[in-house]
């Protein structure tokens, strides 16, 4: 069977063990919830911000320090750069 492939599970399951889910879709499985017999919604991987692609990034801050930068450092050199117009 095909990794990405759809399986079907009862809410109370899906409830009762969801990180176990979680992990199985961070792998890439997918999983249609259902209640009562009736499909509820399905679970399946987003891709990093969720977002489907429709962001785009403009400047990634972990490229100038790899533990990303504060708001306040980004405000003060806005600030900055503003000041010297």
């Amino acid at each position: 069977m095909n990794k990405s492939a759809k399986k079907i599970i009862g809410l109370r399951e899906f409830r009762e063990n969801t990180e176990k889910f979680i992990q199985a879709v961070k792998k890439g499985k997918s999983f249609i919830i259902v209640r009562k017999s009736e499909p509820v919604f399905k679970i399946t991987a987003a891709d990093e911000w969720g977002d489907e692609g429709i962001w785009e990034t403009i400047v990634n801050f972990r490229e100038i320090d790899s533990k990303g930068v504060s708001a306040d450092k980004i405000l003060e050199t806005f600030t900055r750069l503003k000041l010297a117009e």
